[in-house]
């Protein structure tokens, strides 16, 4: 076997590597907690080394925890959705989540044995908390998302316990997220690399809304000469330096990706982003592998509807349709980034049997760019262009951050199912009773030369 030393610098995001990751600037965090009220924490779970001995060990797993929002998401539900690119995983509860289009219970993540175990614990909490669940109140599913890491884990022993629940509960908080080999990513894969949890965030700019939107991954999948980084294929380089480095090959792996925003959208429109994180999965090199389960749960902070009210009706802001492009653009960056992040963040990991998962090497991939850092920068240098002046005839409907103000902003002008614009023209029914002038085709008795 050729020996790959490991590297011995610290591990830093992927922005600081200087890859180009979109156009959208990130928030304060670059992390899904730059959405206002969103919450994380993480329960890990390292123990022994050696050989596997199911019910002992070796142990690499835990729980990430998100919390949709600081208050009682039981009692002030989101608007929820989701997306199942491949589903080969499980997201429990995403039956009724789909059907309601609402989140009322906190979101977490875990190893795919530990589903039962994890839901349990959160419906403890969520009945000490709500001492009137399935009496006074309805009964709850616990949103758990799973993915395997029994290349590393000792999966079958399931390790997790209600304690570690709670534990990640306890820990959630704003901020910086603590990312890789930590919480339900400890024991995950990304590309025959150490993955595990990464997050990213995006701001839009004030005329697109100024929305704020994160995602935040358990990143678990994916082929080594598959793993594009920036763009750039970096996969296949590494893969031959890698090739006589035994690899997970029993299973292809998943990602379960949490998107959470600001903007106040509908559960149809959740849908859709959510089927744009899949993009964003793509841009790193998945192709949804048979055995692989690609799920996303998404949620908006904007509306809260209550579970108890004396109306017959609630409102709640909209954004509209054909304001979304936007945020499509931006939560596929973000989740590229969060993928990245995780590979970036995660560190060398050898678990059960000996089996060891390097990790993403970071020189390799700053020689790469340094090889493609002249072309970035012919681009960076290209003078912007101005934004035209608004016409009556052609409104304008600019995006590019920086160039335009709110005052310019006009609606868009892109033909939607809730949003046709006035016809141009009459239909055939409402001709003009007189016709334009200048035309030939008047009365009988209006030709006289």
């Amino acid at each position: 076997m050729v020996h790959i030393p490991e590297e011995n610098g610290p591990r830093v995001r992927a922005r600081e590597l200087g890859l180009p990751l979109g156009r959208f600037k990130p928030g304060k965090f670059n992390a899904i907690t730059d959405v206002d009220g969103v919450l994380v924490g993480h329960s890990t779970i390292i123990k022994g080394d050696g050989p596997l001995r199911p019910g002992h060990g070796p142990v690499r797993t835990g729980v990430t925890a998100i919390l949709p929002s600081n208050g009682n998401i039981f009692m002030e539900r989101m608007t929820g959705g989701g997306f199942v690119l491949n589903g080969a995983g499980e997201v429990s509860g995403m039956t009724q989540l789909m059907e309601w289009g609402l989140i009322e219970t906190p979101i977490l993540l875990t190893n795919t044995m530990a589903v039962g175990a994890v839901s349990d614990g959160v419906a403890r909490y969520m009945v000490e908390r709500n001492p009137g669940i399935g009496d006074e109140h309805d009964v709850i599913i616990p949103v758990v998302g799973e993915c395997d890491d029994s290349w590393l884990n000792d999966i079958s022993g399931r390790h997790v316990r209600e304690e570690h629940v709670f534990e990640a509960i306890r820990n959630c908080a704003s901020g910086p997220v603590a990312e890789g080999n930590v919480g339900g990513g400890t024991g995950m894969l990304t590309c025959d690399f150490k993955g595990g949890i990464g997050t990213s965030s995006r701001k839009l700019p004030e005329v697109l809304g100024g929305y704020t939107l994160g995602v935040l991954v358990m990143s678990n999948f994916g082929k080594m000469h598959n793993l594009r980084v920036g763009g750039l294929p970096v996969g296949e380089v590494l893969a031959e330096k890698f090739k006589d480095t035994p690899k997970r090959g029993h299973t292809y792996g998943s990602i379960i990706a949490v998107v959470a925003t600001d903007a106040p959208l509908l559960s149809h429109q959740i849908n859709r982003l959510c089927k744009r994180v899949a993009l964003g999965i793509g841009r790193v090199g998945s192709y949804a592998a048979h055995g692989s389960g690609e799920i996303v749960v998404g949620f908006s902070t904007a509306n809260i509807i209550p579970r108890r009210t004396q109306k017959m009706v609630y409102k709640l802001k909209i954004l509209l349709d054909q304001r979304l492009d936007p945020l499509y653009e931006a939560v596929m960056e973000a989740t590229e980034e969060a993928i990245l992040n995780a590979m970036c963040m995660a560190t060398s990991m050898t678990g059960v049997n000996g089996n060891h998962s390097p990790a993403l090497p970071l020189d390799e991939v700053r020689r790469a760019l340094d090889a493609f850092k002249p072309i970035f920068a012919s681009v960076k240098k290209r003078p912007q262009q101005t934004s035209a002046p608004a016409s009556r005839e052609r409104p304008s409907d600019e995006d590019r951050e920086g160039e335009v103000t709110v005052s310019t902003a006009r609606p868009t002008q892109v033909r939607g199912a809730e949003g046709i614009p006035f016809p141009t023209r009459p239909a055939p029914d409402e001709a003009p009773e007189t016709p334009p002038e200048g035309s030939s085709s008047g009365s009988p008795s209006g030709s006289d030369s």
